[in-house]
């Protein structure tokens, strides 16, 4: 059976406006989508590799560069915090760990009151988070 072939390679002109309008409009909304306000707290925390975790349950606390401090995601003032640790501890049976969002610029005497506000709580593991660092480029292999 034969079927007729209609399909022939196009030779003309290829018109360059609907490029440059798609173009534009993605360059557009690249600049827009920079100038969103994206809510939140900025917390740049430290890099660091080969540190430990846990595999017990985490109470995360995020620190601002000032000391302010957030606990599921809201501000929260010291005495508060310390009733809400311990809310969780008492609602929890297992062990639990601190895991600490410190901005990389937060006092070091805020980190230990906060670490011992845990432990008075009954969280006995602390522990910082960090972002990994970036990959290195692999050392150049020897030839025997």
């Amino acid at each position: 059976m034969k079927f007729p072939r209609n399909a022939r390679v196009f030779r003309g002109q290829l018109d360059a406006a609907p490029f440059a309008t798609v173009l534009f409009l993605l360059l557009i909304f690249l600049m827009l989508s920079s100038l969103v306000y994206t809510p939140g707290v900025r917390v740049k925390l430290p890099m660091a590799n080969d540190l430990p975790g846990t595999d017990q349950a985490p109470v995360t606390v995020a620190v601002e560069k000032s000391g302010l401090l957030y606990f599921e995601n809201q501000l929260i003032g010291e005495k508060e915090l310390r009733s809400r640790l311990a809310k969780v501890v008492k609602s929890c049976s297992g062990p639990l760990t601190l895991v600490v969002q410190a901005d990389e610029d937060v006092p070091q005497k805020i980190l230990i009151s906060l670490m011992l506000m845990a432990r008075d709580a009954g969280i006995s593991d602390a522990l910082l988070a960090t972002l990994p660092r970036p990959l290195a480029a692999p050392a150049p292999r020897s030839r025997p």
